[in-house]
């Protein structure tokens, strides 16, 4: 694995803004020993050409190939780690159902820190090759195998945020898979993010500890309570379901009198770096709710096809100013594609805005707004999962971490149809974000690592 520092030479696309594509045709990007960029020069710079003369005399000029293309790395907002050997199947019942008869089950294997290590090693490996540089974790309840996946994610390069799952409820929980207590749960949350703060120390750590709630409805007010405490001292991420499916959304507001959103906010979980998976069912007072405590939203628009019997108003979110962005939702969702997420996306913002329903008219079928368009669906897996996250990476600017894609659309298998005469660079990036598979990511940058290719 090469390391920085070094200089790129090629074009590159992002969206350091909602909406806006940027193409950076034929720039330099210097990456310094650190791993971020420390100078992005354009052609026609005074500067230019001596750096180029001098990173090639150093052996540090990568130079892209005609039909390579420089991507920002994409940003996974909600995976759940131990659910990979599931990915693909077991989705042919409701999500309470889901839970108790595959999930629980498959998540208790985890005691087994070997079983662990094995299915976390191969589910990063994956993830990287699909270019996954940033991946938000649920884990399982055991603090060791945790552990073992945070250690994973820094052994490989992955930029990672890993939550053991805290879930003490018996009355939702089977007794083969949950903590003992509401005390045991705040514990050994506790220690294990004491024990990733010291497995990675230092001010910009790439694997970092987040609490988790599974949701509300696995856990007892006192472990919400005592996980609300911990984000207070500690500060660190938090991560949890929210208004997922309609027996959820019952579920909480039979129990508070309230909305998930609103009883999360009551426990001190609902903070500037709290991640909310799904959220389909908020309202305008959530969404505001959200919006002013500065926490996020974690779009998954594949899994909420089999298990929300909605769609998230991704339109009415950005439009409201709120941070969103994409996750996979591994193996609620069975695609481990950010591509496929943006994909996904697509389709749920145009079906959401034009409607389904042929027997009604068209002017009667669909919600109000605009769908969201490619640029974006890329916003969100990358520049906006970033700002969700509150991390420095996502998009190409001076002092961010070097997580980036090197994209060969002439790659062996490759579905990107390039043709120079006709196609503009905006095209080349739509026809990327709608066609690129695995076969095309060529290379993964993770702080200036190089964790997949040469």
């Amino acid at each position: 694995m090469t390391r920085a520092p070094f200089t790129l030479l090629g074009t590159a696309f992002h969206t350091p803004e909602r909406g806006r594509l940027e193409v950076l045709e034929d720039h330099l990007f210097s990456i310094d020993a650190q791993g971020r960029i420390a100078e992005i020069l354009a052609p026609g710079h005074p500067d230019y050409a001596t750096r180029k003369s001098d990173a090639g005399q150093a052996g540090k000029l990568v130079q892209l190939a005609e039909g390579q293309f420089l991507l920002p790395g994409l940003i996974d907002l909600h995976i759940h780690a131990p659910q990979w050997p599931q990915m693909g199947k077991a989705l042919d019942v409701p999500l309470e159902i889901w839970l108790q008869k595959y999930t629980f089950p498959l998540e208790a294997r985890y005691a087994d820190v070997d079983y662990a290590r094995e299915v976390y090693a191969d589910l990063v490996d994956n993830l990287l090759a699909n270019g996954t540089t940033t991946a938000l974790y649920f884990a399982t309840v055991h603090v060791e195998a945790s552990l073992a996946l945070a250690g994973i994610c820094l052994e490989k390069g992955q930029r990672a945020l890993v939550g053991k799952v805290a879930m003490d409820d018996p009355e939702q929980c089977p007794p083969f898979y949950r903590d003992a207590d509401a005390a045991i749960a705040v514990v050994d949350t506790r220690r294990f993010i004491e024990a990733v703060r010291s497995m990675d120390p230092g001010d910009r750590p790439l694997v970092q500890p987040v609490i988790t709630p599974r949701f509300i409805p696995s856990c007892t007010d006192a472990a919400l309570q005592g996980l609300g405490e911990l984000a207070t001292e500690f500060g660190c991420h938090v991560q949890t379901h929210c208004s997922e499916s309609d027996w959820a959304k019952q579920f909480v507001e039979e129990r508070f009198g309230q909305t998930d959103a609103a009883s999360l906010d009551g426990f001190g979980l609902l903070t500037r770096h709290t991640i909310l998976a799904h959220s389909n069912f908020v309202d305008e007072q959530d969404m505001e709710l959200i919006r002013e405590k500065g926490a996020g939203v974690a779009h998954c628009p594949l899994s909420n096809v089999y298990f929300a019997n909605a769609v998230f108003p991704l339109r009415a979110a950005l439009d409201r100013h709120m941070h969103v962005g994409l996750g996979t939702d591994i193996s609620g969702g069975y695609s481990p594609s950010l591509f496929d997420g943006c994909r996904h996306a697509l389709s749920a913002s145009r079906t959401l805005q034009s409607g389904v329903h042929a027997g009604l008219q068209p002017e009667q079928r669909g919600a109000p707004g605009e769908p969201i368009t490619h640029q974006e669906a890329f916003w969100l897996a990358t520049a906006g999962g970033a700002e969700a996250l509150d991390l420095p990476t996502g998009s190409f600017r001076v002092g961010h971490e070097f997580d980036a894609l090197l994209i060969d659309a002439r790659a062996s298998a490759s579905n990107i149809n390039i043709n120079p005469a006709d196609d503009t660079l905006d095209d080349v990036f739509q026809k990327i974000v709608l066609n690129a598979a695995r076969a095309n990511i060529a290379t993964v940058w993770v702080s200036g690592r190089t964790v997949v290719g040469q």
